[in-house]
């Protein structure tokens, strides 16, 4: 019975969740489905990617320039967001940052021309990078700092839910309704902003920051030690994202892509599937990352994730048996995708208050932009070279990130100004 009894006292690992204050759990809810449905939103092109290139007659190279306008939109949507989230208001920024990448989503439906839909594709990453800078500024303010790694961990699972349903959509809609029913789905999003609207506050944090109405403040970002942390989480952020993106954009198409042109030559639907299965490996990787994050600090877990991401790449790169990727699927997903998690505490955690939702939406967004080149690079060695070649230069990507992750001053258990 003494046994039993310790096994019943044992605590829930989701205990700080239940003993969550409303706030922080409506922030959460606001972030993590705001984060969820734009990565539904970003993923549904990669998902049909194979179909377009053959509809629009695009090469690998065009395919993977037009992700990259993406990614270079996506930095400037979330220093801008960022600013305004500054001015206004967390949850105001988020809501206009989903809006638009919804209704950017939806209009790529209507694109008769590459043209056309490079301009929604650049408008829909304006919103994809407002909304990261807005939704993880309002839950790092809203949660208490022995939590803040956890509930930022959580927010950014939400990832692989829009990942995995991103797949869903196109799995049911698309051989029913074709790709332009599949753009279509990605407005449902807008909805969201009603209940952000009527139920999430805005931090306290932030209420207090108006109310000293400072100017000028961004200028703190040329301080010495800010200037240099800045320099070096945005580095960390551009090489992390440049195997990430480079990898995950290209998955699909690497998948369905004939072997003739460097791909495994799997259809559509079984290539989707393979996806799908990635997204359990995705969703533990950014959960569990937080658990190790306020207990073992933000660098140590952040560079073992990445390190470990550098060995599985090329080993993905390799195998051309279908049973092996899918085995091997959901780990590359868990470590090249978890650290994420972590950069959302990190940068938080290392800038002040008042600047805080421009500086984390500039450094992971420039980082973003500047990983923009990643979907590109590997279209083009992958059209002359085939993907491994490519995928060894993700692994370095993933490599140098680790490193430069060691430079970085843990941050672990700080209290946000």
């Amino acid at each position: 019975m003494a046994i039993l009894n310790k096994v019943e006292q044992r605590p829930s690992p989701f205990e700080w969740l239940r003993d969550s204050s409303p706030p922080e759990r409506k922030s959460l809810i606001a972030g993590g489905l705001g984060w969820m449905l734009d990565a539904m939103d970003v993923m549904l092109y990669s998902l049909v990617l194979a179909y377009l290139i053959r509809e629009f007659g695009m090469s690998t190279r065009t395919a993977g320039l037009l992700n990259s306008l993406t990614l270079v939109a996506s930095a400037i949507g979330g220093f801008f967001f960022g600013v305004l989230a500054d001015r206004i208001g967390r949850t105001r920024a988020l809501m206009a940052s989903i809006l638009v990448y919804s209704v950017s989503s939806a209009a790529c439906g209507f694109s008769h021309s590459i043209p056309q839909l490079a301009v929604f594709r650049f408008l829909l990453g304006l919103g994809m990078g407002g909304e990261w800078s807005s939704g993880a500024a309002l839950i790092a303010e809203t949660w208490r700092a022995e939590h803040r790694g956890k509930a930022l961990g959580l927010m950014q699972s939400a990832y692989a839910i829009g990942e995995a349903a991103a797949a869903v959509v196109v799995l049911l809609v698309f051989p029913n309704f074709g790709w332009r029913a599949v753009f279509f789905v990605g407005v449902l999003p807008a909805l969201l902003v009603l209940w952000i609207y009527g139920g999430v506050p805005e931090p306290e944090l932030w209420k207090n920051r108006v109310k000293e109405k400072k100017s000028g403040a961004l200028r703190k970002l040329l301080q010495k030690d800010l200037f240099r942390n800045g320099i070096l989480a945005t580095a960390m952020n551009a090489c992390a994202m440049f195997g990430y993106w480079g990898l995950f954009t290209w998955i699909p198409g690497y998948l369905s892509l004939p072997v003739s042109k460097g791909g495994r030559g799997l259809s559509l639907a079984i290539g989707t599937t393979f996806y799908l299965v990635l997204s359990p490996g995705k969703w533990l990787g950014y959960a569990s990352f937080g658990f190790f994050a306020d207990a073992f600090g933000r660098r140590k877990p952040y560079f073992s994730y990445l390190l470990i991401a550098a060995i599985l790449v090329p080993l993905y790169g390799v195998i051309r048996n279908p049973i092996l990727l899918m085995l091997l699927g959901p780990f590359v997903a868990f470590f090249g995708t978890g650290f994420f998690s972590g950069y959302a505490a990190i940068a938080s955690e290392l800038f002040p208050g008042e600047i805080r939702a421009a500086a984390m939406g500039l450094s992971y967004n420039l980082g973003r932009g500047l990983s923009a080149a990643a979907p590109f690079a590997v279209g083009a060695i992958a059209s002359r070279f085939g993907f491994l070649p490519a995928f060894f230069l993700l692994a370095g990507a993933f490599l140098a990130a680790a490193l430069l992750a060691l430079l970085l001053p843990e941050t672990r258990g700080r209290q946000l100004t």
